[in-house]
């Protein structure tokens, strides 16, 4: 009971100086460009009806594309829990093929170049 205490004690402890330190430690006088809205590298003050560029587009669906991809894959460790994880295996190893493909021939198009 003792240690146990003295965890909870220091894990608080530890807590409440963070926090204070928080408080404290960042900027106290932000400038203008600090309290400005930012939205894609577009003043927001503008029009709204200015031609923009699809790539925003492209790498945002890739990023998310990426990022489901590690969503998906979170569960694999848990895999070799199963009945068969051979086939568990194997589908990760699918997604995986196939991500790498589609990724390939994003490269392969150009599509992942931001300058022409």
């Amino acid at each position: 009971m003792n240690l146990v205490t003295t965890i909870i004690f220091i894990t608080a402890a530890l807590s409440i100086i963070l926090a204070i330190v928080s408080f404290w430690l960042p900027q106290m006088s932000p400038d203008y460009e600090k309290l400005s809205p930012y939205e894609c590298g577009f003043d927001p003050l503008g029009s709204a009806r200015l031609p923009f560029s699809l790539r925003f587009f492209l790498v945002a669906i890739l990023f998310l594309l990426f990022d489901l991809e590690i969503a998906l894959l979170l569960p694999l460790p848990w895999g070799d829990q199963l009945s068969s994880p051979l086939l568990t295996f194997l589908w990760a190893s699918t997604v995986l093929v196939l991500l790498t493909l589609g990724l390939i021939y994003e490269w392969l198009q150009g599509g992942l170049e931001w300058a022409e």
